[in-house]
């Protein structure tokens, strides 16, 4: 089993938001996802999908752009995103989501020998005071996920932590990466960064950090060492 991860797909199939208006770089950009997922994916594989996955601001507007997805081959673990308008509730989400697709929100699912948590989180330099709070409840919801992970962990088990939001600055730590230290957490995905320049792959302290941001990786998954 292999895993490999992508995000901020911002799906719109039904053609009220195509991201090709946002430059060069997005033109064609499904097709070519498409063809890289399909040449790397088995059906034993798993696809991690960290947030904005689709333009859909109700959960029925997210069907054609659901299919999409499921069409494609691979388990597939999904977070919601700050963008992903649709997903109302965890619980609604799972309800509609096919047989090998599952959401993760301030929890964790074991497959095989490797856990995956996953929580939005937020800014880390949040200019507001709005933005501290929600940061410091994001914090906690990270913290639930792990500690859910922690109670089903087996020796040689591998956590990888999915989260939308940067979890660093750079290369600067955050009380983020603190959180991944404390709890052993092998890996950690993350997106929603567009356009900036960014590394893409970051070991701090023991965690690889991947940043899989579609149009900062060519529109193709990247395969996460576990």
């Amino acid at each position: 089993m292999k895993v490999f991860a992508i995000s901020d797909l911002h799906l719109s199939l039904c053609g009220e938001k195509p991201m090709e208006v946002f430059g060069n770089n997005w033109d064609n950009y499904l097709e070519i996802i498409k063809k890289d997922w399909e040449s790397k994916v088995s059906e034993e594989d798993i696809v991690v999908i960290g947030g904005d996955i689709s333009w859909a601001m109700k959960l029925e507007e997210f069907e054609i752009d659901l299919k999409f997805i499921t069409d494609l081959p691979g388990k597939k673990v999904i977070i919601r995103g700050n963008h992903d308008y649709w997903w109302s509730s965890v619980s609604k989400v799972r309800n509609v989501l096919p047989k090998g697709m599952y959401a993760l929100q301030n929890d964790c699912i074991k497959l095989d020998n490797v856990i995956f948590c996953g929580t939005r989180g937020w800014l880390i330099n949040g200019e507001e005071e709005s933005d501290e709070k929600i940061f410091a409840r994001e914090l906690l919801r990270a913290e639930m996920s792990l500690q859910s992970m922690q109670r089903i962990r087996e020796e040689n088990d591998k956590v990888v932590f999915v989260i939308h939001f940067p979890p660093l600055l750079g290369r600067r730590p955050s009380e983020f990466t603190k959180l991944f230290e404390k709890y052993n957490v092998d890996s950690v995905i993350f997106g929603h960064l567009h356009g900036i320049r960014s590394d893409r792959y970051i070991e701090l302290n023991g965690v690889k950090y991947y940043l899989t941001s579609t149009d900062m990786v060519g529109h193709r998954l990247t395969e996460i060492v576990l």
